[in-house]
């Protein structure tokens, strides 16, 4: 194991390239063909699947989820929780040119607790996504995306609502309304444009 690892418990694969200075979190697994920059922040429990890069400016929190093929590039959050699904796509130019150099003018994205962003999707920079949030497969978000809500298509829409176990909730597109999550039987609240879970 390399001297980055040396804090804690934290495993990778052979193939896996883990530079000097990164920091993993106990129990975090790194798979094959995998690159992680020195200056990035790794917490515990997290699974990188194969073939994921990890830029220097790069905050991963705690049991987060990267599965195969994504790159997470400089200026990009990830909270707690968050899963990412296959292929996922973050960028942190807006404009980009091969021929104009724009490092300085990266644009940040966070990704809030619990969030899911399925497989193939794309997180255009500068946008935040809500806490348990849910982007469908194959979705691209140009925009912020609320708390809880389900965003779908090219450019994503929210279509609906979803619980923090990940189920839909039987709530109106907006206005005022009350959902019980029909997994753990929690209870959510709408109201305008805003859902919060019920203590």
């Amino acid at each position: 194991m390399s001297d980055a690892l040396s804090t804690g418990p934290a495993w990778h694969h052979d193939t896996a390239l883990i530079d000097t200075g990164a920091q993993l979190g106990a129990d975090t697994k790194v798979w094959h063909f995998s690159h992680v920059c020195g200056g990035a922040r790794i917490g515990a429990g997290c699974s990188l699947g194969q073939n994921v890069f990890v830029g220097n400016d790069v905050v991963i929190g705690d049991r987060v989820k990267i599965q195969n093929n994504v790159s997470v590039y400089d200026a990009v959050r990830l909270e707690d929780d968050v899963f990412c699904g296959p292929s996922m796509v973050f960028t942190n130019v807006y404009n980009p040119r091969a021929a104009v150099p724009r490092k300085a003018e990266y644009k940040p994205t966070l990704v809030r607790q619990g969030a899911t962003l399925g497989a193939n999707c794309t997180i255009v920079c500068g946008s935040t996504v809500g806490r348990f949030a849910f982007v469908g497969a194959g979705s691209v978000v140009n925009r912020d995306v609320p708390d809880y809500a389900l965003v779908v298509g090219v450019p994503a829409r929210r279509i609906g609502w979803m619980s923090e176990h990940g189920e839909r909730l039987e709530l109106p597109a907006r206005g005022e309304g009350e959902a019980t999550c029909p997994a753990t039987g929690q209870k959510y609240r709408l109201q305008g444009q805003t859902v919060r879970r019920e203590a």
